[in-house]
């Protein structure tokens, strides 16, 4: 938890120096309000609460006799646990439209729940640290986000993180171009799931959605892009497959190419941001850019993702609201520096500094060092009784403390404390003041 605490510490202080707000948003919604915003797959996560009292009361009767569970969920629950943080905001917005300043940027911490598989990085209770900025089409949002992520994931030490980025309005310029505008959802579904069963599994899961052969090889050019080693290669060579006149597809191609110049002047690398033609990204919301945060060598999927939403706030009756944000998987960040052992010693919030007692009579002084030590933002314990040195140094090895601090007749005759490092086993003698200026040092 120390460390959890570290990691949302430096988020906190990035979003609050990009000049994002913080909101929070019950645990609970109406489950109309999460149904259809997660796309098909989504939707079977979604952790449904059951109605108060004798739900069954006002059962769905032929439903229920029928078997029929989709039809039975509608009369037996109407709410649900949030799925994720981005639906909750779209709510709030236009509950609060009144009250907030536009462009506005709100940033959220909060736990969300998925009726998930629990395995490596997949959890069905997991924390999200979202940012978003609604009230603006501007591509400098995006430039924002991007160098959010670069920020906090340089800050906290993740190894060797690669930003991928796409464009919703590519791969639509795509599905026009092939005749598949209508099998939009199948088709970003089956791309979606590219990185948990490659090419040949991309493959069987089109045909089994029904995808004509001719189609399906189309499909498969996206994937020989990605043999490109730049990204600018990878951009153009999806401009390519384009229809001449796209308009739509052309637009987001030059906003693309933009959005990763603006980013590399603004210092994330080359290597670190990179163009990815089979990015999806499955929720239905998404409606331009794309982002995904992956940390390549690690044993789980993805660490952050997001992109633009061009009307999230209609469903809740405001139009044409456009806005655009990212989230941080905290959990499986934390996974990544665990793997990679890169948590740094200020990530644990342990003592510092254990003041023993050696006796009643300096009862009075070792309060008045733990109140020195405190007031200068050492974090210090005062060992709560008068036992033998040895179990209260053992404490001490046990607690991991840099110092102790003791005094007994001797050292209360001369006005020091004895102050030992632990590490080295070095003792020196200083008064009071001096003392608590060596350990802050």
């Amino acid at each position: 938890m120390a460390r959890r605490n570290w990691m949302f510490g430096v988020m906190r202080k990035a979003f609050e120096r990009y000049g994002f707000q913080p909101i929070e948003t019950p645990a609970m919604e109406n489950l109309q309000t999460l149904t259809g915003k997660y796309g098909e797959e989504g939707d079977q996560l979604i952790f449904k609460i059951l109605n108060n009292g004798d739900y069954l009361n006002k059962a769905n009767s032929d439903a229920l006799a029928a078997g029929d569970s989709k039809a039975l969920t509608a009369s037996i629950s109407k709410k649900a646990l949030r799925y994720d943080l981005t639906v909750p905001f779209a709510r709030f917005v236009v509950m609060s439209r009144n009250d907030l300043t536009f462009p506005f940027r709100r940033y959220q911490m909060q736990t969300v729940w998925r009726g998930d598989r629990p395995g490596k990085g997949r959890y069905q209770e997991f924390t999200q640290c979202d940012a978003d900025i609604i009230g603006s089409d501007s591509v400098l949002c995006e430039l924002d986000l991007i160098t959010l992520f670069h920020e906090v994931l340089s800050e906290l030490g993740v190894p060797g993180y690669e930003i991928v980025l796409n464009d919703r309005r590519l791969l639509n310029g795509l599905a026009r171009a092939w005749g598949i505008e209508e099998r939009f959802q199948d088709f970003t579904v089956a791309l979606d799931k590219w990185d948990k069963i490659g090419n040949d599994g991309v493959r069987k899961e089109l045909g089994e959605r029904g995808f004509e052969v001719g189609t399906i090889d189309r499909v498969m050019q996206l994937f020989d892009l990605l043999a490109r080693t730049e990204s600018s290669e990878r951009l153009a060579g999806m401009r390519a497959l384009f229809a001449a006149g796209d308009e739509q597809a052309s637009a987001a191609y030059e906003e693309v190419k933009e959005l990763m110049s603006m980013a590399h002047a603004a210092g994330v690398e080359a290597e670190q941001l990179v163009f990815d033609p089979t990015l999806a990204r499955g929720l239905n919301y998404y409606t331009g850019a794309i982002f995904e945060v992956r940390v390549p060598d690690a044993p789980i999927g993805s660490i952050c993702g997001g992109g633009r939403y061009a009307d999230l706030t209609g469903i809740f009756g405001w139009e044409g609201m456009s806005g655009v944000g990212i989230s941080f998987g905290a959990d499986r960040i934390y996974d990544v520096l665990e793997h990679y052992d890169a948590f740094p010693e200020e990530a644990m919030a342990e003592p510092e500094v254990l003041v023993l007692q050696l006796d009643e009579e300096g009862k009075p002084q070792a309060l008045e060092a733990m109140r020195q030590l405190r007031l200068a933002s050492v974090r210090t314990v005062l060992y709560p009784d008068v036992v033998k040195l040895k179990k209260q140094l053992k404490h001490a090895s046990d607690l991991h403390v840099r110092f102790v601090f003791m005094a007994g007749a001797d050292e209360r005759s001369k006005g020091v404390w004895t102050v030992r490092n632990m590490q080295t086993g070095e003792q020196m003698e200083q008064p009071l003041k001096e003392a608590v200026a060596l350990v802050t040092k």
